[in-house]
């Protein structure tokens, strides 16, 4: 497999993924707890379920948790983070997050300074049989482990690229050239996020040889300088329709062809198809963007008599349904063995169609160039400074 960095510290990423869904009640914000007392004063006792208080990117959730009611005898309330690294560590670090919530979905990279905080428990991972069956390139990824415990548990994986309209294009894109092509002038987008846009752009830079760079997800202050400066020079010569942010926004802007083509996220590519248009995902020559987004155990599952609850859940998240239920409905993978073997035996889903998107995910990984991204890069305060300078340029 050709990863770069051996994927040590990484990745994802500003506002991503900002849809959410909550057990058939919506409008829970990233504090609004109100609900969850509600859902416990209504039941009656001996119908009571147990409520896993569960936040995370929104993409994570899934359109109604019945499966895991079914199965468990347990729900969840839902909360989409909005993914901004750094509302979430500070959340966490100085606000009350770490006992408002029981289990966290975050951007992998941040365990270490959550868990030397105190605000984050390693797993037991003999409580979590269908760990055994993740494949082993997760399992080695360092940057979930401190002090050789378990404290994130990579939950869903994809690589991210260039979504693109075939049509309005006119051609197969194999590179984040279409992004900087003067030919397409106010017709490409870019996210509003440092994570997701710098390390694009220096992919694109040291693919083709422009500038020399190290690695793309960990610039140093001469390399983001020159990232920065091409950036802020194309946003100044109007290369760009917008820098957008969120879900939504993502959405709309495909579905609307006011832009032909955008880095983004891949199941923004799936929502665009349903519309009818020919939207597709490149497959760029200088490399993916790899990310994984982890559960974390909040150590305020201590004073709620939690933990095994929360401990089955994972299990639950990595036997099969979830899985292809987010293969089937985001382009994304639970990085296990359980996913293809639940479909064998379900008629819920398509094998061959679950196994056909499983092996396109795992291509990414195994074929071409992937460069994790970080939520801590060693020069990070640099990266906010400089991305603050292309929002005013």
């Amino acid at each position: 497999m050709k990863t770069k960095n051996k994927i040590t510290v990484y990745n994802s990423n500003e506002s991503r993924r900002e849809f959410l869904k909550l057990l058939g009640v919506s409008g829970i914000g990233i504090l609004g707890l109100g609900v969850l007392s509600s859902l416990h004063s209504c039941a009656d006792e001996k119908d009571k379920k147990k409520i896993l208080r569960f936040i995370a990117s929104g993409t994570m959730t899934m359109d109604n948790w019945e499966q895991l009611e079914k199965d468990l005898k347990m729900t969840v309330a839902f909360a989409d983070s909005g993914n901004d690294v750094g509302p979430i560590i500070g959340s966490m670090l100085h606000g009350t997050a770490s006992t408002d919530y029981d289990v966290a979905g975050n951007q992998g990279g941040t365990e270490q300074e959550l868990a030397e905080a105190g605000k984050i428990l390693a797993w037991d991972l003999s409580k979590i049989p269908n760990w055994q069956q993740t494949w082993q390139w997760i399992k080695d990824i360092e940057s979930t482990k401190v002090n050789g415990k378990q404290y994130g548990l990579p939950i869903v994986a994809n690589a991210d690229s260039i979504i693109y309209n075939y049509k309005k294009i006119g051609k197969v894109v194999n590179s984040y050239d279409v992004i900087f092509d003067p030919k397409f002038k106010g017709r490409v987008a870019m996210e509003d996020a440092w994570i997701n846009s710098v390390i694009f752009t220096a992919i694109y830079l040291k693919g083709n040889n422009i500038y020399k760079i190290q690695d793309p997800g960990n610039l140093t202050i001469d390399e983001l300088e020159y990232v920065m400066e091409f950036l802020i020079k194309h946003k100044k010569d109007g290369q760009f329709k917008t820098f957008w942010s969120g879900w939504e926004t993502g959405v709309r802007l495909i579905k609307s062809e006011e832009v032909w083509a955008m880095t983004g996220w891949e199941p923004i590519v799936y929502e665009g198809q349903k519309s009818g248009l020919d939207i597709r995902y490149a497959e760029p020559k200088e490399g993916y963007e790899g990310w994984t987004n982890n559960l974390l155990l909040h150590a305020g599952t201590n004073n709620r008599n939690v933990i095994d609850e929360v401990h089955q859940f994972a299990n639950w998240l990595m036997q099969g349904y979830y899985g292809n239920w987010m293969t089937k409905n985001r382009g994304y993978v639970v990085p296990n063995n359980n996913t293809l073997s639940f479909a064998q035996k379900s008629a819920d889903f398509d094998f061959e169609e679950q196994k056909k998107k499983i092996e396109h995910v795992k291509n990414k990984f195994s074929k071409g160039e992937v460069y994790w991204q970080n939520v801590r890069p060693t020069n990070y305060k640099s990266y906010e400074q400089w991305w603050s300078k292309l929002r005013n340029a």
